[in-house]
This record gives structure tokens, sequence and C-alpha cells, in this order.
């Protein structure tokens, strides 16, 4: 699914010039995330060889303190969504979701860049990641079996009934997870460009904000609707 797009900087560099945006951004961001956390860990590590250990806070808003306060939340998150045991195990993918989406969301906020997530390609390949990935925890959780009686609804002989809605259901998540995220970043970069090329100098700095709070609504709504589905492949009780 090609689109076509203003200008970008990627395409300064020889031999990227017809490479996908979205390819090209994706690169970019999986590299930022793992700069940005490579140096947020040597900064815990220095933290935790200081004198007091990593125990008492820093009096300001620090790097360190940002990606604990960040990864404090998201652990909050999970565990209300999913409970204190489930939370442990599907933190570190969850984690790692968010801030994939996040960062994706939030360059397009810089000029000469593009969020990859607004294109279909980028949304649904992260659909279908968090499709196969709720499927396997619930295989893995609960057996193949049991995971296959799930489809089928708690009577047996409603099984014909309950099917074919749990097939649809389910091959929508993934869809629906995509669409709408591709959905509201197009839309909020859209609107961006368009009051950028209106009044160019003091109103986008609004629209950049708004950008800004909805690229982490995005990423939250996105990471909140993966857990539930992971809750419910894996529950027990059903």
């Amino acid at each position: 699914m090609h689109e076509s797009h203003g200008f970008n900087w990627y395409t300064l560099i020889p031999g990227l010039e017809h490479a996908p945006a979205h390819v090209v951004h994706s690169l970019i961001v999986a590299g930022l995330m793992v700069i940005t956390m490579s140096i947020a860990r040597l900064s815990l590590a220095k933290a935790h060889a200081s004198k007091d250990g990593a125990i008492l806070p820093a009096p300001t808003l620090t790097y360190r303190n940002f990606f604990e306060i960040l990864a404090e939340k998201l652990f909050g998150l999970c565990e209300q969504t999913m409970g204190l045991h489930e939370a442990k195990i599907f933190y570190p993918f969850i984690g790692a979701l968010f801030c994939y989406v996040f960062f994706s969301n939030l360059i397009g906020s810089i000029p000469g860049f593009l969020p990859p997530t607004d294109n279909l390609n980028t949304t649904f390949a992260l659909g279908l990641f968090v499709f196969v990935y709720y499927n396997v925890a619930g295989i893995k959780a609960n057996g193949l079996i049991t995971h296959l009686k799930h489809l089928m609804g708690p009577v047996w002989w409603l099984a014909w009934l309950i099917l074919p809605i749990e097939i649809v259901s389910h091959v929508f998540r993934p869809l629906s997870l995509g669409l709408r995220l591709r959905g509201n970043i197009m839309g909020d970069h859209v609107v961006l460009g368009v009051f950028n090329g209106l009044v160019p100098i003091g109103l986008p700095v609004i629209f950049l904000g708004l950008g800004v709070f909805v690229a982490f609504i995005q990423a939250f709504v996105f990471c909140l609707m993966t857990m539930v589905y992971i809750s419910l492949s894996t529950a027990h009780d059903h």
C-alpha cells in the first residue's frame, strides 16, 4: 500500500530516495528505541552503583526518572487490567509495544518525518502480531484443546451458533486495531498539515501539543485492547 507524501529527510540519503516511507521511519523508530532504552539502562546502572543505590529519587525530573515513571505507570495499568500474575508475565511485551506505537505516532510531529502508523501496512502488521501473540499465549496457558473450546461457548449444544460469531470476532480484532490506529494518526497528521499551511506561525504549536496527546492516547488504547485480548485468551474460568 504505497502512499504519496511530501518532503522527507531520509530522501536526502543516496539509495533511499524511493524507499517506502513507513519502512524507513519504522527502522528509525526502532533505532531510537534501542538508543534511548540503552541510555536509560546505563543511567539506572550508574544510579545503582551510587552511594544510595538508586533508592532515593532525584529531586528533579531526570532522564532515568522519566523512564522509571513510564515503566511504573505501564506496569500499574497491566496489573489493573490483567492481574498481578499475568502482569509480571506480559508486561515486557506490553511495555515494548506501547513504546513502539507511541514513538511511531510521535515522530510525525517532527517536520520532515512521517509516523509509520499512518500507513495500513504498519498498523495491520501490528494488529496481526497482537492476534498471533494472544492466541499463542492462550494455547500456552490452557492447551490447544481448551483454547479451541473457548470459541464454542459455555454449552456444547450452542457451539454451532457461537463458533461462527467467535471466529468473526477474532478475525476483526486485528483489523479494528489497525484501522483505529491508522485512522486517528492519519487524521491528526492531516489536521496539523492543514493548519500549518493556513497559519504557519503560532497556531501550529497548539496542534503539535494536541498531536502529542493523540499519540499517547492511541498508544494507550492499542495496548489496553491488547491486554484485554490477552486476558480473555489466557483466562481459566471459561
